[in-house]
């Protein structure tokens, strides 16, 4: 088992060296700012584009914790810190001048910066809408859809006077709906996630809209959804799981299984791909960078570990090809079965 998963985590490290050589040339010598970038989805994204020869700005409301990193930026020579609030002007206004003054401009934004639910709602994450106040609506989407919009305002300039840049926004397959004939209905209205998923789904518009409206000045506009991954907040809300008694979902996947696609999008401009909503999981698996199971996160703490091995030695035993994974409703079948399975297994020992 242990040399199964140094196998696994040698490939999720091949990935993304191959991503970074397929893409170097592209991003190479670029200023790239990432908010939210100390921690997490956004600290990968801060390493990937430094890896491909990027200047890279990490910019976080929080640097807690993250001095080591920190210091590790600022030691590379082309890397920065910088304590924002994308919530508020004046803070957005002192990085966007001191990103001007260190660079003396912007090729790249990454909007990751979020509040989730699993922050808001700690640490579950998990209250039904009528259950909320307005001013947890109020309050998120201040940071999730005005930090964003703010934080285009603002970097976009640069990439306008040269009539070249990208803007990436990180949403949530949550906001999407499917189709069965005539009707669309929600992809997994299941996991009770408002007001983030609303957050997102307006940024999402923004991205689609805004895109369009700036690719003839040489702009491109896209947004990504990360899979199910182990970000900042991830192991708390799993340890809160179970302690009730339940496994938080299905392993997560590494916060790395970004870093392909980052790298591609970075390299885009109004002439290139914009516009559009990237879905990792099946973006990786149709560019050669794995399904999901390539990404499972096998280094887990033991606790954690022994939680989704459990699970998984008692899941049904059920996949199919053409998808990075399962379609949600058959992955949350799944785990409803092995979760009842598991229970049961329990309540007999």
């Amino acid at each position: 088992m242990v040399q199964q998963k140094d196998e696994i985590m040698v490939r999720q490290r091949e990935m993304v060296r191959q991503a970074t050589q397929q893409w170097k040339g592209q991003v190479d010598g670029k200023v790239a700012v990432v908010t939210g970038g100390a921690r997490g989805i956004g600290r990968v994204i801060v390493e990937g584009l430094l890896a491909a020869g990027a200047n890279v700005v990490a910019a976080d409301q929080k640097w807690d914790n993250a001095e080591e990193f920190r210091k590790h930026l600022e030691s590379t020579g082309r890397g920065m810190a910088v304590q924002v609030d994308v919530a508020e002007d004046a803070s957005l206004d002192s990085a966007y001048e001191a990103v001007m003054e260190r660079f003396g401009t912007v090729d790249v934004l990454v909007n990751n910066a979020a509040l989730v639910s699993e922050t808001l709602f700690y640490p579950q994450g998990h209250v039904k809408t009528l259950d909320t106040k307005d001013s947890d609506w109020e309050t998120m989407f201040k940071v999730n859809t005005f930090g964003v919009l703010k934080a285009i305002r603002r970097f976009i300039r640069p990439m306008l006077d040269k009539g070249s840049g990208s803007i990436i926004n990180v949403v949530s397959s949550g906001v999407l709906p499917t189709h069965q004939g005539g009707s669309y209905f929600a992809l997994r209205p299941w996991t009770v996630e408002m007001p983030y998923q609303a957050t997102k789904a307006a940024t999402m518009a923004l991205t689609f809209y805004l895109g369009e409206e700036v690719r003839g000045e040489g702009v491109a506009v896209n947004a990504i959804m990360p899979g199910h991954t182990r970000a900042s907040w991830f192991d708390a809300t799993a340890k809160s799981w179970s302690e009730m008694g339940m496994v938080y979902f299905m392993r997560p996947s590494i916060p790395e299984h970004v870093t392909p696609s980052i790298l591609f999008l970075a390299g885009q401009n109004g002439q290139g791909v914009t516009g559009r909503l990237v879905y990792v999981p099946e973006w990786n698996y149709d560019h050669g960078f794995g399904d999901s199971a390539a990404w499972s996160d096998v280094s887990l703490p033991p606790e954690m570990e022994e939680m989704y091995s459990k699970l998984e030695a008692v899941m049904p035993k059920y996949s199919r090809s053409g998808v990075s994974h399962l379609p949600f409703d058959a992955w949350a079948a799944l785990w409803i079965s092995a979760s009842e399975r598991l229970a049961s297994e329990q309540g007999q020992s």
